[in-house]
Order: structure tokens, then C-alpha cells, then sequence
């Protein structure tokens, strides 16, 4: 099972409980904005703390609220893409990429450089910095600086949001190579129903 997760959260006043169970390589978590979608993904990479529950991915448990274990961001190894990307802006996506490859541990590495800028497609790309990207090219260059890290899962929060349909397009079927080719469990928050049709095996609705 890839992800086994049963947490009850309190953000900005707003309760909610995430209660599921996937083994499909890529789970979609879905609802409409402000049910808990992001909060979810802040809690299973450690960035939020959940009132009570047990987050366990791939085996490993991350939370457990009775059992009191409560593992930080860093021993988690979540590659965690964010909606805005995040890269360094006066790096050039070249030490943006190294910097990922500097927070793996050592002999944990599921890919190199070299091979994350054919998967992503960003080799030309390398010299450019962030500031001269388009929102599709900075987004490809996130999830290979997160796959870099030498995750044990990826989370990826609306990867699509506000790209054009041809930008959208050349990232989903991306996405569907790095589904393929890796054996990396992957969470995906989206709004967009035919982006979840197409890559999820599992669908979660938050409501």
C-alpha cells in the first residue's frame, strides 16, 4: 500500500478528517477550495501537525498520534512540488537542480541530472534563470529539483494551475512519463477533472 492515511486536522478554524487508503502509483486528492486539500499535503510532508492520526507511506510511518511518532520534514523525504514553484530566483536552473541533488542522502539517489532533463525535457534550459522561464518551464524544473532530492514520495500540489492548454498538455504527458518510468508514489491536488482522470489511479474527494 502506498499510502495509508487517517488524520484529523484543525486549519485557521476550519476542522476536517482525510481517511483513505491507495495503492495506485499516482492518488488524486480533489474538493473545492478550502476544504483541506493543501493542508493535507502540509501535514503528510510535515509542515503541519495533525490533532490526531497515523500517515504511513509506502510502508513507512510518518505520524502516529498514539504511538508518538512524529517525524520531521527532513525524515520524511517528501519531494514536495509547490503551486508557485519556489526556485531560487538569482540561481540559474542549473544550481537550482544541484541544489536538490545536494539534499539526498548519500547513496539515496533515484536519478541523475542528466536523466531528469529528458524526462522533464529542460536540458536547453539549463543557463536560464527562473525569471525568464514560462510557468510550464519553471514547474518542470520544481518536480525535477524535488526528484533530485532522492524522495521517497512526491506531492504535487496543482502542477497545472493557470499554464496555457498547450503548456498544460506537454506537462500532463510528463507527468504520465514520470508515473510510468519510476517507482515513486505520487499525491496530486487538482481541481481539473480531466487532469485526474487521466493520470490517478485513485481518487479522494475531500469535501
Amino acid at each position: 500500500m502506498f499510502f495509508e492515511i487517517a488524520i484529523d486536522m484543525a486549519v485557521d478554524d476550519h476542522a476536517f478528517t482525510l481517511d483513505f487508503s491507495s495503492d495506485a502509483k499516482l492518488t488524486a486528492l480533489v474538493g473545492p477550495s478550502g476544504v483541506g486539500k493543501t493542508s493535507s499535503l502540509n501535514a503528510i510532508a510535515g509542515l503541519l501537525r495533525p490533532r490526531s492520526g497515523r500517515i504511513v507511506v509506502d510502508g513507512q510511518v510518518l505520524f502516529d498520534s498514539a504511538g508518538g511518532v512524529d517525524l520531521p520534514p527532513e525524515k520524511r523525504r517528501a519531494g514536495y512540488v509547490f503551486q508557485d514553484a519556489r526556485l531560487f530566483p538569482h540561481k540559474r536552473v542549473a544550481a537550482n537542480l544541484a541544489y536538490g541533488e545536494r539534499l539526498a542522502p548519500a547513496g539515496a539517489s533515484i536519478v541523475t541530472r542528466d536523466e531528469v532533463a529528458r524526462l522533464l525535457e529542460i536540458s536547453h534550459l539549463l543557463d536560464r534563470l527562473p525569471a525568464t522561464l514560462s510557468g510550464g518551464e519553471a514547474r518542470r524544473v520544481a518536480i525535477g529539483r524535488a526528484l533530485l532530492c532522492a524522495p521517497r514520495f512526491l506531492l504535487l500540489d496543482e502542477p497545472l494551475a493557470s499554464l496555457d492548454e498547450d503548456r498544460a498538455e506537454t506537462l500532463l504527458t510528463l507527468m504520465e512519463r514520470l508515473r510510468d518510468e519510476l517507482s515513486l508514489p505520487m499525491l496530486l491536488v487538482s481541481h481539473s477533472s480531466a487532469e485526474v482522470h487521466r493520470l490517478a489511479g485513485r481518487v479522494v474527494k475531500l469535501a
